[in-house]
């Protein structure tokens, strides 16, 4: 059993900053790409952010100069520090990760509200 924890999700004012974070535990020993999706009301869920076990990434124009993803592959923990938030950037948060076994697994999300 594989599961993913998010945290650090909230309600920030328009031109705040907010840190995500996610820790993979259990039967997953090795892990290829880390990333970040987010879902807005009403619309797709989309790609944030990834991150490749080498520390290669890969951003959304949107979020291109506000947001950066990191990894600490010893804590199997991906991070996401969104600053100069916007309203548009309400969402909800899902950490995504393919081991390297080839299996995907998903976060339940976690809430990001940004007022403005």
């Amino acid at each position: 059993q594989v599961q993913l924890v998010e945290s650090g999700g909230g309600l920030v004012q328009a031109g705040g900053s907010l840190r995500l974070s996610c820790v993979a535990s259990g039967r997953i020993f090795s892990i290829n790409f880390m990333g970040w999706y987010r879902q807005a009301p009403g619309k797709q869920r989309e790609l944030v952010a990834d991150i490749t076990s080498g520390g290669s990434t890969n951003y959304a124009v949107s979020v291109k100069g506000r947001f950066t993803i990191s990894r600490d592959n010893a804590k199997k923990t991906v991070y996401l520090q969104m600053n100069s938030l916007k309203h548009e950037d309400t969402a909800d948060y899902y950490c995504n990760v393919w081991s390297s076994a080839g299996v995907n697994y998903w976060g339940q999300g976690t809430q990001v509200t940004v007022s403005s």
